[in-house]
């Protein structure tokens, strides 16, 4: 199971372009809203009707999901819950993949300390420790970060990489004719 967390305000292209490509990759990713109402309204006014609330997670997942937007990441930042899963999550070796602003939460936790990481311009003061680079995507151990809305699908395709296999995220990549010229 891989979890990608909604918050009001939450970028929408982040979270739904990676929610897509994982299950065309066949992985079972569940949307999750970090409150108790399953509707989360993004940054752009588009409403979405999570699979379920942060209260019914179970601890067996393989992965965690940041997307950014404002002021959906300050509100996944500011959810104790939430905090607390992410450490556990790292602790465990987890996939813990944050896209735009998102990865500021990881580098406030202290999660991206001695380890490269990339994110959203004007956000890299807050990747406390991290090797910060201009990268589309960024993998360290168990960390996958990447930079905004337009390098969402990039961020998708690696996430479905790690997770799966290369073959299944080319084949993904190609049946979306994402490398056409």
């Amino acid at each position: 199971m891989v979890y990608i967390m909604l918050a009001q305000g939450f970028e929408e292209i982040e979270a739904l372009a990676v929610v897509d490509i994982l299950r065309r990759g066949e992985l079972n990713i569940n949307t999750v809203s970090i409150t108790e109402n399953k509707t989360v309204v993004g940054a752009h006014g588009i409403s979405v009707i999570t699979d379920i609330t942060i209260g019914d997670m179970s601890e067996d997942f393989e992965a965690l999901i940041l997307p950014g937007g404002m002021p959906g990441t300050l509100n996944l930042k500011n959810c104790k819950i939430l905090e607390q899963i992410i450490i556990k999550a790292n602790n465990d070796k987890k996939i813990i993949g944050a896209i735009c602003a998102a990865p500021m939460i990881l580098g406030e936790l202290g999660l991206l300390k001695d380890k490269t990481g990339t994110c959203y311009p004007s956000f890299e003061n807050h990747l406390n420790g991290c090797d910060f680079k201009e990268s589309r995507v960024c993998v360290s151990q168990n960390i996958i970060t990447s930079r905004g809305a337009g390098t969402a699908h990039d961020f998708a395709f690696e996430i479905l990489k790690q997770l799966q296999n290369e073959e299944i995220s080319k084949n993904v990549r190609k049946s979306m004719l994402y490398d056409i010229k």
